[in-house]
C-alpha cells in the first residue's frame, strides 16, 4: 500500500472547519496516514490541540529562508532580496503545499482545504488507475471571462517556460481536494528554478497572482507530457458565496456521487457550523445506504 501524507495550510478563524475535517481523516485514512498542517506563528496554540501521532503541526513561516523577514503586525513577509511584491497569506498557503513534498516522506500527498472533509475510505487507490496518478483536470472550463484564471495560466507557463496559453477555453484544474506526486513536486520546483535561475520559492513568491493547482497541472500536461488519468469526482465541491441554511446544505449533502470520497462547501459561504455539521451528518448517511 502507498505510504499517503494529508496537507492543510489553515488558521485560527478556519480551526473548526479544520477540527472536522481532521476527524474525517482520522476516520476515513489508514493509522499510518498523518495529516500536516501548516499554519501562521501567532495560530500555533489554537493547532496545539490536535498534534498528536497522526496529527503533525508546522508553522509555515519556519519553512522560509532567513532572506524573509515579516512585516510588524501582519501575516505578511518580504524577500530582503527582492522586497516587491511581499508574500502574503494567500501565496504562503500555496507555497507550504509545494515545500510540503521535500519535508514529508510519503508516496502521494492528499491536498485539502480546511472547508473539505472526507466521507468515505481514502487511499492513494482513490484517486489511482493502472497504479497512475489521476489528474483533476475538467476541459474547457476556463473561459474568457475568468480573468484571474487566465492569468493564473499565464503567470504558470512564465515560472516553466512554455509559450503564452492559446485562446481560451483552457482546462481548470483548481479544486479543494486532490492527489500530488511529490516526485513531481520537486521535478516541477526543479524546472521553476532553471527556467528563473532562482530559488523556485523566490521565483514562486515573487508573483502576486499564482496558482499552485494550475502550475502542477501545466506541469504534467505540457511539460512533462505524462497524458494522467482524469477523475474530477473525487469531491462534491460547492463554492457558492451565499450562507446556507441546515436544509439547502442537507440537499447539497443528498446528492453526493457514488465516487467521491470528500465534500467542500466554501468558507467564503459562511454557511453557519450547524448546517455544515447536519451536511456531513447526511453524508455519512448517504454513504452508508449504498
Amino acid at each position: 500500500m502507498s505510504k499517503l501524507a494529508v496537507i492543510t495550510p489553515s488558521y485560527a478563524p478556519d480551526a473548526a472547519l479544520f477540527a472536522d475535517l481532521h476527524r474525517s481523516v482520522l476516520r476515513h485514512t489508514s493509522d499510518d496516514t498523518v495529516h500536516h498542517v501548516f499554519v501562521p506563528a501567532r495560530d500555533r496554540q489554537v493547532f496545539a490541540g490536535f498534534e498528536g501521532p497522526r496529527c503533525r503541526l508546522w508553522v509555515r513561516s519556519e519553512l522560509l529562508p532567513r532572506r524573509y523577514v515579516r512585516v510588524p503586525f501582519t501575516d505578511v513577509y518580504v524577500n530582503r532580496r527582492r522586497p516587491w511584491p511581499p508574500l502574503r497569506g494567500w501565496v504562503m498557503q500555496q507555497t507550504v503545499k509545494i515545500a510540503s513534498a521535500g519535508l514529508i516522506d510519503a508516496d502521494a500527498l492528499l491536498i485539502v482545504d480546511s472547508d473539505a472533509v472526507l466521507v468515505r475510505p481514502t487511499g492513494v487507490e482513490s484517486f489511482s488507475m493502472d497504479g497512475r496518478l489521476c489528474l483533476h483536470r475538467v476541459e474547457n472550463a476556463v473561459t474568457a471571462d475568468m480573468e484571474r484564471h487566465l492569468l493564473w495560466h499565464r503567470v504558470a507557463r512564465e515560472l516553466l517556460g512554455l509559450p503564452p496559453p492559446p485562446p481560451p477555453p483552457l482546462p481548470d484544474y483548481v479544486t479543494a481536494l486532490t492527489f500530488w506526486d511529490p516526485r513531481i513536486v520537486l521535478a516541477m520546483r526543479r524546472r521553476i528554478t532553471e527556467v528563473t535561475g532562482r530559488d523556485w520559492l523566490d521565483a514562486f513568491n515573487g508573483r502576486l497572482h499564482v496558482s499552485e493547482f494550475v502550475l502542477y497541472g501545466v506541469f504534467v500536461d505540457e511539460v512533462l507530457k505524462a497524458s494522467p488519468p482524469i477523475n474530477t469526482t473525487i469531491c462534491h465541491l460547492s463554492y457558492h458565496h451565499e450562507p446556507w441554511d441546515e436544509a439547502q446544505a442537507v440537499a447539497f449533502a443528498d446528492r453526493l456521487p457514488p465516487e467521491a470520497v470528500g465534500m467542500m462547501i466554501s468558507a467564503k459561504s459562511n454557511t453557519p457550523h450547524e448546517a455544515r455539521t447536519a451536511a456531513i451528518r447526511r453524508c455519512a448517511q448517504v454513504v452508508d445506504s449504498t
